[in-house]
């Protein structure tokens, strides 16, 4: 496992155009796995095209040995909330995945997800994942230097609550820069611990995870694989962002 990180939370205008760089490689990456997001594909398939893409582009898939994670990213179908482990698995109609890509090059990392449609959905499914999009801009817009990070997950929480949508606690955003995951924890409901002040230069994530029921999980026995206890259909989006002296510029775009 990598050493845990011991350095600052704000990083220097070079670390953060270095992770701009990580986060475009990252975010094309996963772009290119989702042009082929069918009925019929495989999730090891996915992991191919992201990890040729990342190799192609000078970057090291993040996730690849990452506590000994088998693969270049995560694919999570359904009613797996996070972490699940490419295979042989065949994607059908009617599907939701999750695809969790992460580019390490010069130095940083750069860390993103989405959820995409395979097929014909069901309108449960596409508003979940419409919502938790949503969700995700509305938590962007509520960064702002000096307010503490709880108000990330107070606005994800409230406005999840109006549909009834389980918010994942378990898994949270967190803190990135030369480290995958800096210790700083980003919760995606209204925590009272998570009183840091954001700051300008601060790096981080926010992923939040939304359920059609439970908000609670199982694992898997490969100790990765993350699934709702209920197994109703959860879905995930996730930017790596830095704090500026008005808001948030996020460095996960394509």
């Amino acid at each position: 496992a990598p050493t845990p990180y011991t350095g600052p939370e704000i990083q220097t205008p070079e670390t953060i155009e270095a992770m701009r760089v990580a986060g475009r490689i990252a975010a094309r990456a996963m772009e290119e796995a989702a042009k082929v997001i069918a009925p019929g594909v495989t999730t090891d398939e996915l992991d191919r095209i992201a990890h040729e893409y990342m190799c192609d582009h000078g970057a090291y898939p993040s996730t690849l040995g990452y506590r000994g994670f088998p693969k270049s990213l995560c694919t999570s179908v359904n009613e797996v909330i996070c972490h699940g482990i490419p295979d042989s698995t065949v994607l059908r109609d009617g599907d939701i995945i999750n695809l969790d890509v992460t580019a390490y090059i010069g130095g940083v990392h750069g860390d993103n997800n989405a959820t995409y449609l395979v097929g014909d959905v069901d309108d449960e499914s596409k508003l979940l994942v419409e919502r938790t999009r949503e969700s995700l801009a509305r938590a962007i817009k509520a960064v702002k230097p000096g307010r503490q990070i709880n108000i990330i997950g107070r606005v994800i929480e409230s406005y999840a609550k109006r549909f009834g949508y389980g918010v994942v606690r378990d898994f949270t955003g967190h803190g990135i820069n030369s480290s995958f995951h800096s210790g700083l924890i980003i919760p995606h409901y209204d925590s009272p611990h998570a009183t840091t002040v954001m700051q300008p230069g601060m790096t981080f994530t926010i992923e939040p995870m939304l359920t059609l029921g439970t908000h609670e999980y199982d694992m898997w026995d490969d100790g990765w694989t993350v699934l709702t206890k209920d197994r109703k259909r959860t879905a995930q989006f996730e930017h790596t962002l830095v704090v500026t002296e008005t808001g948030a510029d996020v460095l996960t775009l394509p």
